[in-house]
């Protein structure tokens, strides 16, 4: 059976874990303490990067869009990446937006420096200016997401799509330690709960981190 190597705040293995669920692909998922840099799993990942696939017949995938867009190529049902090219790069474009800005402006200086510094070997203590910044960024990514769901039904258009998958794991992971502010945007609320309520979701609301206890709202599928 196919095994996922990943950690559970990390949005990029909550990305490929909610795309597995969509497929309804059967996967062992191991939850891999990347900063302990074991050999075994740096001989799947030299960087000791997470996520890593390793398929039934032995082949190792690495980078949550390398396996994501495997995954949506080789298991098509239901599809993730529209047909048309240009829908295809709207959806990328989204993808890159939440893995990369929201992921450097909000994620990392929220979930890294409040909880992720305290459970791993990483040194010093959480950082307040970071902290002041990821929460002042954050509104300006749930306006945007309130901004394409007013003009379409999903993020990139009339269809669920790997940009609703990349922006539920980035901000599920926000959620968790319970710093979205939703009573200020519902519209992202409402995009959200959609989201959420997708059986793909029910692993990860159903994740606890020892010693981090998510808000009660987490896994509450009405807020």
């Amino acid at each position: 059976m196919r095994k996922l190597y990943h950690y559970p705040l990390c949005p990029f293995s909550r990305k490929v874990r909610i795309v597995l669920a969509e497929k309804k692909l059967e996967c062992v998922e191991e939850i891999e303490k990347y900063w302990e840099r074991r050999d075994e799993f740096l001989a799947l990942s030299p960087g000791a990067d997470l996520p890593v696939l390793v398929e039934e017949g032995g082949t190792v995938l690495g980078d949550s869009n390398a396996i994501c867009e495997y995954l949506d190529e080789v298991h098509r049902e239901p599809p993730l990446l529209p047909t048309e090219a240009e829908a295809r790069a709207e959806v990328r474009r989204l993808v890159g937006w939440f893995d990369r800005k929201f992921h450097d402006e909000v994620t990392r200086n929220l979930v890294d420096e409040k909880v992720t510094k305290r459970l791993t070997t990483v040194k010093g203590s959480p950082d307040s200016r970071a902290i002041r910044a990821g929460f002042a960024n954050i509104h300006q990514h749930l306006e945007y997401v309130a901004w394409l769901t007013e003009r379409r039904t999903w993020l990139a258009g009339s269809n669920y799509t790997l940009a609703d998958v990349a922006a539920a794991a980035q901000i599920s992971c926000v959620d968790y330690i319970g710093d979205v502010p939703w009573d200020r945007h519902p519209g992202a609320k409402d995009w959200y709960a959609r989201v959420k309520s997708r059986p793909s979701f029910r692993a990860l609301l159903a994740d606890h981190l020892p010693g981090v206890p998510p808000p009660k709202h987490y896994s509450d599928l009405d807020f």
